[in-house]
């Protein structure tokens, strides 16, 4: 299947127009270039990938998307609007959220409070009114609470809600860091290395529920991840980053034919 502007939608899933535009993006520490004039678009409903060997700049690329590093040169457009400087908040409140290659979770707090916690965007009482817990604040927090709980059960941990997350599996950490990611409803959905360090049965399990979130949401997905199996599983379009530089960008099949990406994974010298 194909969207209107002929860009093929993995598992008949319907791709629509440019979501975020990364245009002629450059990025550098001091004198050393993580990111060499770099351009991609990631279009709304689609999974969007990233990869490349590692020291290729992906985790640098993906810090921009999501508006922690600022560009040195180039532009980030997002809903056609060139996005300016922001703080991490502000970014969440336009609908952007991720998960971490190293899990940043609450390790004291239950599953449910670190799920809680992907609302806060949502939440519009003041701390006073919270800490009273009465009227507009406690309707309020009735109703995000009743969105967590829909949360939870389509992520299927509703039997460790009350689990103190220092107690569990790092399978389900990732899990729970995924779940409290939907709770703040975005519409650009970013994730780290979803898969590192997860067995077989783990990575299944994280794959049906990457494609569910796409498919029933609606989201927008862009994706770092090493496992090319998982990749060229779930990507609409992957592209390729190898010491800074765009080497490949297209459809898992463009990308599985490409001679560079070839020669990049089995390290060819450059």
């Amino acid at each position: 299947m194909k969207d209107s502007s002929g860009h093929p939608a993995a598992g008949g899933r319907r791709v629509g127009g440019v979501l975020m535009e990364m245009r002629n993006i450059t990025l550098r520490f001091g004198g050393v270039v993580a990111i060499n004039d770099i351009s991609f678009d990631i279009r709304e409903g689609e999974i969007r990938a990233i990869i490349g060997p590692n020291g290729a700049g992906k985790s640098s690329m993906l810090n921009i998307v999501s508006g922690f590093y600022v560009p040195s040169e180039g532009q980030v457009l997002y809903r056609g609007r060139e996005r300016p400087p922001m703080k991490p908040y502000e970014v969440a409140r336009t609908g952007v959220a991720r998960t971490f290659q190293n899990i940043a979770l609450f390790e004291g707090m239950t599953v449910l409070d670190n799920v809680m916690t992907g609302r806060l965007t949502h939440m519009t009482a003041g701390i006073a009114a919270q800490a009273l817990w009465w009227g507009r604040a406690r309707a309020e927090e009735m109703a995000h609470r009743e969105a967590v709980e829909k949360i939870i059960d389509f992520m299927e941990i509703q039997s460790i809600r009350k689990t103190p997350v220092g107690r569990l599996p790092y399978g389900l950490k990732k899990r729970v860091e995924l779940a409290r990611a939907l709770a703040a409803e975005p519409s650009l959905l970013l994730l780290d290395e979803p898969m590192a360090g997860m067995n077989v049965e783990e990575k299944e399990d994280m794959s049906r529920f990457i494609l569910d979130v796409n498919d029933e949401f609606g989201t927008t997905i862009c994706l770092i991840e090493h496992d090319m199996g998982v990749v060229m599983d779930l990507s609409d379009r992957v592209v390729v980053m190898d010491y800074g530089r765009k080497i490949g960008d297209g459809t898992p099949d463009e990308v599985r034919r490409n001679q560079d990406v070839i020669d990049a994974y089995l390290g060819v010298p450059h």
